[in-house]
C-alpha cells in the first residue's frame, strides 16, 4: 500500500471538495475556477515535494499526473452517458492531481457509495421507482450505443433547469466530499491499515 495523504494534502482536498458541494448542493454546478487551480497546484505540489532531483521530480508528478487520469477516466463514461456534468469530472481530476491514483479510486469508491444510497434514498422518498426502472433503461440503450452519442451535457442542463431537480439529481460533488470525509475516518481509525502522517 502506498504512503498516505499527509494533512496538509488531506485538509486541501477536503476544503476544495466541502467548497464544490456547497456550490454543487445550492446551484448543481461545480465551477472551473475551483477545479482546474485544484489539479494545476496537485501537480506542482507534487512535483516539487517529489524531490529536485529528476527521479524525484518525476515521480511525483507521475502519481500526480497518474491520479488526474484515474479520477477524470473513471467519471468519464458517467460523463458521456449524460449521468453527470463536466464540473464533477473536473473536481475528481483536481482531486486526483492531489491524492495520487490510489487514494483517489478510494475517494470514489466511497463516494459512489454514498451517491448510491442518496439515489435510493431519492427514489424511494419521492415514489419515483418505475421512472427511475425506465431511466436505467434510457442509459443501458446510451451505453450500447455510446459511439455515436458522445456527450450529453444539453441532458444535464435541462435537469438542472427542472423545477424539481432537488428530486431528481445527485450532486456528485457533496458526494465526493463524503467519500473524502469516509476515506481519511478509514485512515484515521486504522481500518485500511496506516494512519495519516503529518507533514511532507
Amino acid at each position: 500500500m502506498g504512503q498516505a495523504p499527509s494533512l496538509t494534502v488531506t485538509a486541501i482536498v477536503l476544503m476544495a471538495s466541502l467548497i464544490a458541494a456547497l456550490t454543487d448542493l445550492r446551484k448543481f454546478k461545480v465551477h472551473n475556477v475551483l477545479t482546474l487551480p485544484l489539479l494545476l497546484s496537485g501537480l506542482l505540489y507534487h512535483s516539487i515535494v517529489g524531490g529536485l532531483s529528476d527521479a524525484g521530480w518525476t515521480a511525483g508528478f507521475l502519481n500526480s499526473l497518474l491520479g488526474v487520469l484515474c479520477g477524470s477516466g473513471i467519471l468519464l463514461l458517467f460523463y458521456l452517458m449524460g449521468g453527470m456534468g463536466a464540473g464533477d469530472v473536473k473536481l475528481m481530476a483536481g482531486i486526483g492531481a492531489w491524492l495520487g491514483v490510489q487514494f483517489t479510486f478510494y475517494v470514489f469508491l466511497a463516494s459512489s457509495l454514498a451517491a448510491g444510497f442518496y439515489a435510493v434514498v431519492l427514489v424511494v422518498g419521492c415514489g419515483r421507482v418505475r421512472e427511475t426502472w425506465v431511466n436505467l433503461k434510457i442509459i443501458w440503450y446510451r451505453v450500447a450505443a455510446i459511439g455515436r452519442h458522445l456527450g450529453a451535457e444539453d441532458r444535464i442542463e435541462a435537469e438542472v433547469n427542472r423545477a424539481d431537480r432537488r428530486r431528481r439529481i445527485i450532486p456528485f460533488a457533496a458526494m465526493v466530499a463524503v467519500g473524502i470525509i469516509i476515506v481519511a475516518v478509514w485512515f484515521w481509525l486504522g481500518v485500511l491499515s496506516q494512519p495519516l502522517v503529518a507533514g511532507r
